[in-house]
């Protein structure tokens, strides 16, 4: 492990983008902590650590504070912290009920705010937190919860780049958007050929697209972002073209 990066903390980390994160931060030489809800962490981990790298696995739910903070007591201090766990699911707004709305919050937002807070008073001065928000934070359809919360996550993330800027925390966000994970997966064909259509690079963005930028984020390079909100989308918001709703693959 290099000593001048240090450890950092990746939830969400058992496939898609956070595996993505992980590996690329392992490669890196930090000390890397995995955590999910999922057993397949401790998989990703174990390959990773078979190659040489210098991590480890725990499933933790980031709503539970009390094993939070023992984790980060176990690891501390702590360098860097990548908020990436999320839940997401689709529902016309007309629909969505209050339980479904609570869970997002509970997840999206108040639990990147546990990871945060329990690591801030943790992490030493200087350290990086890398927030996980979305580029649907300037709308999506059937996704009222979902938006709201990540939107909130951009309100936190400035926030918190205010409050911590005393100790050269620096606090930033990714939002992402249409990358090669799971929920790709699930739609038709004929849906990932439309999506494809609306990418103004032409292709697909991948996990280790969106593993680079929190990197830079989180390295020492970066000595003078905080407060920002990168969105890594592949040009798709400039808006050059948009699925009517009723084709949306989040219908």
């Amino acid at each position: 492990m290099s000593d001048e990066l240090g450890t950092a903390i990746v939830t969400g980390a058992a496939k898609g983008i956070g595996r993505g994160i992980v590996e690329r931060l392992v490669g890196e030489g930090y000390h890397v902590v995995a955590l999910d809800r999922l057993d397949a962490v401790h998989d990703v981990a174990d390959g990773l650590r078979a190659a040489g790298g210098n991590i480890e696995s725990a499933i933790i739910d980031i709503r539970d504070r009390e094993a939070i903070a023992a984790l980060m007591d176990k690891y501390a201090p702590i360098d860097v912290i990548i908020n990436n766990a999320a839940i997401t699911d689709t529902h016309p707004f007309e629909e969505l009920t209050e339980d479904d709305f609570r869970e997002a919050f509970d997840i999206n937002t108040v639990g990147t705010f546990v990871v945060a807070q329990e690591g801030a008073r943790r992490m030493r001065n200087g350290g990086r937190i890398v927030n996980l928000a979305s580029r649907s934070f300037a709308g999506a359809p059937n996704m009222g919860h979902y938006v709201a919360s990540k939107t909130a996550v951009v309100g936190l993330t400035r926030a918190m780049a205010i409050d911590l800027s005393p100790r050269d925390i620096r606090i930033n966000a990714i939002a992402p958007g249409v990358v090669d994970t799971d929920m790709l997966h699930y739609m038709s064909d004929e849906m990932q050929q439309k999506m494809l259509s609306l990418q103004l690079l032409g292709r697909i963005g991948q996990p280790e697209d969106i593993a680079r930028a929190v990197s830079f984020l989180c390295s020492p390079d970066n000595r003078y972002i905080t407060g920002h909100v990168l969105v890594v989308d592949g040009g798709r918001s400039l808006g050059q073209g948009q699925l009517p709703p009723e084709e949306s693959p989040y219908a």
